[in-house]
């Protein structure tokens, strides 16, 4: 697994311009620290050690053209890639015109739009399925053209280079993006860092046998090769030889690097509590830009009255960006909220409100939810061939022989059967049973330019996915000043009412998500809602969580006819789907229909009419529908499915309370389910989800009041 041999050595001008990149980033690290001990910074995360292997691995590659997942360390590598110091330290200061991030982002997290660095990110590990999904992206896009035509600058040879400590290899995801890589044979060369430590958590202690190269060798067509990282010439070796074995398309390649880290892990960590006196000395040693000025010394590179120089020099280039980095101005506060959303396409606008004109045929049949969501799916993967549909069971069948003489599955509730038949293989897939897997090569390949619409089979199992739907999918746009967004739509079925689903079937839970700013949540009660808001979904550019309910794919009550190929509602228009005078009740989801029914007996049997809004979208909320018809009713109930406290229903009558209260008649009253899991026992669920006799004792009650 050591480096082979060489067909190129750097020559004294290379070795000299890697040291000088070097010690730029060394440089670069002393005065942030001097810095942050002047509350002129805030956070400082240093490279030092690590600079050896990444000017020496840069050399190989091509910014602009591969693509790049970067890890806080890289600061040597971004610079090598083309960054200035001025950009690292604009963002160490948190200045409002620092290229990458606008004062979003946390020093030591570099990006670039023109060089190809996606946005950096601080969780450990989620990076490498993205950079599967960037890869990914490449691929399908030399076997489709039509993917080809609107995937961003493809490259017959690009490769994507995706970096990591040692201690991160412990994540899952690490595993889950070998795992598709050497399935793919994807052009993704995986850098691991390796000082021996992740904090103060020791490497014989993070990785079995104390070598992550050494665990991973059955992966099949992966490229493994260890190397001095604070070596120039070894490591300079081990990078040419990876890096030519993926543009060769041969597949994947890791490259162990092993590395020091002089400084401690950050300026909140010092590792003189954990690591001892001679272990110190031992890294002191290995330190990478010693061992580089060395070798210029050694090889008449450069003499030491020439390194002089040149170290005065990068001394002068840092302290006056320093000083230029410090004179800027902060980001204004009330830019604070830009960039959640798009702020180009805005779906809640009047072009995406098709609603008043569908395109009924005469006498149309009536179809299902599932029906017309599949006919969305396939209208606007004929109308743009930049969108993917995957997931687990998606495909109609893997093996493409097995369609000569199946039906084909298409999901478990058949949302997408036919696709694959009709769009092929390329355009949809199926994933592995990994939900990050899903969510992480989305998001590579929406930074692409792809439009993936993805699928978690089952709310209640979206949860291994969650670090890349809050912290990545959500956030992407936002910390990278609108450098980089992800407008990944995923589908997701949820909820109960169904006999049999258990605990871990029928949660709903969409609190969670509405609480993750950058998305946009979507929770459709009809065929013909779903189909126009998923058209819209896929429409906008912003990344849409779409809550499909299981309850009502085949209900006969909700069925509606094909509106047409350009049919959209646009996000944040609620539905009257009741009018009433005497309390409003807002809902969504299965809700809509027992609401609907309790309403019915409250007026037939008790005189009192009911308003009913379907909410139709949770973020954005419609407010100003519910304002104008708790205005006129003066009473308001609140009905959803999931559990009752810190519920949606909390945040729409603390809305109603804060801006309403002038208009109301009576308290806010909610109708939810128990504070428990949904049993498996149909007696059981009955009790805990709502039922249509809770809503109307609700609707009584109130209107008693």
């Amino acid at each position: 697994m050591g480096a082979g041999t060489s067909l190129h050595a750097p020559s004294p001008q290379e070795l000299l311009r890697f040291y000088r990149i070097m010690l730029t980033a060394r440089r670069i690290d002393d005065r942030e620290i001097s810095l942050k001990r002047q509350n002129k910074i805030f956070f400082q995360i240093s490279g030092a050690g690590h600079e050896a292997i990444q000017v020496a691995l840069a050399a190989h590659l091509k910014p602009g053209h591969d693509w790049f997942y970067l890890y806080y360390r890289d600061r040597a590598l971004a610079l090598a890639l083309g960054l200035t110091p001025l950009d690292q330290l604009l963002q160490a200061v948190g200045a409002a015109d620092c290229p990458q991030t606008g004062g979003r982002q946390m020093p030591g997290h570099p990006t670039s739009v023109p060089l190809q660095i996606t946005s950096t990110s601080s969780p450990t590990g989620t990076q490498f399925l993205q950079a599967v999904g960037t890869a990914e992206a490449w691929y399908r896009a030399s076997l489709d053209e039509g993917i080809r035509s609107r995937i961003k600058n493809y490259r017959e040879d690009e490769i994507v280079l995706v970096c990591a400590g040692d201690g991160t290899t412990s994540e899952g995801e690490f595993w889950e993006a070998l795992n598709t890589a050497c399935n793919l044979r994807l052009p993704v060369l995986f850098l691991i860092e390796d000082n021996g430590y992740a904090i103060s958590v020791p490497v014989e202690v993070q990785t079995a046998g104390g070598s992550i190269s050494k665990l991973v060798v059955g992966f099949p067509d992966l490229l493994i090769r260890t190397c001095d990282g604070t070596d120039l010439l070894d490591s300079y070796r081990a990078a040419e030889e990876v890096v030519a074995w993926c543009r060769a398309r041969k597949g994947p390649a890791l490259l162990h690097a092993s590395t020091v880290r002089p400084y401690s892990h950050s300026m909140s960590d010092d590792e003189r509590m954990y690591r001892t006196e001679a272990e110190l000395a031992a890294q002191e040693a290995r330190d990478p830009l010693k061992r580089a000025r060395a070798l210029l010394l050694e090889t008449g590179a450069a003499t030491e009255e020439e390194l002089l120089r040149l170290e005065a020099e990068v001394e002068a280039e840092v302290a006056r960006a320093a000083d230029d980095a410090v004179s800027r101005p902060q980001p204004a506060p009330e830019t604070a909220l830009r960039y959640l959303y798009s702020e180009s396409v805005d779906p809640t606008g009047p072009e995406f409100d098709t609603e008043d004109a569908p395109q009924h045929e005469p006498e149309g049949a009536l179809f299902t939810m599932v029906d017309l969501l599949n006919a969305c799916l396939r209208d606007e993967m004929e109308r743009n061939p930049a969108i993917v549909v995957f997931g687990e069971d998606v495909a109609d069948a893997s093996r493409e022989e097995a369609l000569k003489e199946v039906k084909g599955k298409g999901g478990v509730f058949k949302v997408t059967h036919g696709l694959q038949q009709r769009f092929g293989s390329v355009r949809v897939f199926n994933s592995p049973l990994a939900e990050a897997n899903i969510i992480g090569r989305a998001i590579g390949m929406a930074v692409r330019g792809l439009k993936p619409v993805v699928e978690i089979q089952f709310f209640d199992y979206i949860w291994p996915a969650f670090m890349q739907l809050r912290d990545e999918l959500a956030m992407m746009r936002y910390r990278s000043n609108n450098n980089y967004s992800c407008p990944v739509v995923v589908r997701v079925t949820y909820g109960g009412y169904l006999k049999g689903g258990g605990p871990y079937h029928s949660q709903t839970g969409e609190t969670l998500f509405l609480h993750t700013p950058g998305l946009r949540v979507v929770l459709p009660a009809t065929a013909e809602d779903a189909n126009g808001l998923l058209r819209t979904a896929i429409r906008c550019d912003d990344p849409v969580i779409f809550l499909e309910h299981k309850h009502l794919y085949r209900q006969v009550y909700n069925k509606g006819r094909y509106p047409g190929p350009n049919y959209m509602i646009p996000f944040g228009k609620a539905k009257v789907v009741r009018e009433g005078s005497h309390l409003t009740v807002v809902t969504a989801g299965a809700l809509v229909k027992r609401s609907l029914d309790a309403a019915k007996v409250a007026s037939e049997e008790h005189g009192v009419e009911v308003e009913v809004i379907d909410l139709r979208t949770l973020s954005p909320l419609d407010m100003k529908t519910i304002s104008r018809s708790v205005k006129k009713t003066n009473k308001v109930l609140i009905a959803h499915e999931d559990s009752l406290s810190w519920g949606l229903g909390s945040e729409i009558a603390a809305r109603i309370a804060d801006e309403l209260f002038p208009w109301l008649d009576g308290p806010v009253r909610r109708v939810a389910s128990l504070d428990t899991w949904v049993a498996y026992a149909p007696q059981l669920e009955d009790a805990i989800l709502p039922q249509t006799q809770d809503v109307l004792k609700g609707i009584l009650d109130l209107a008693a009041y």
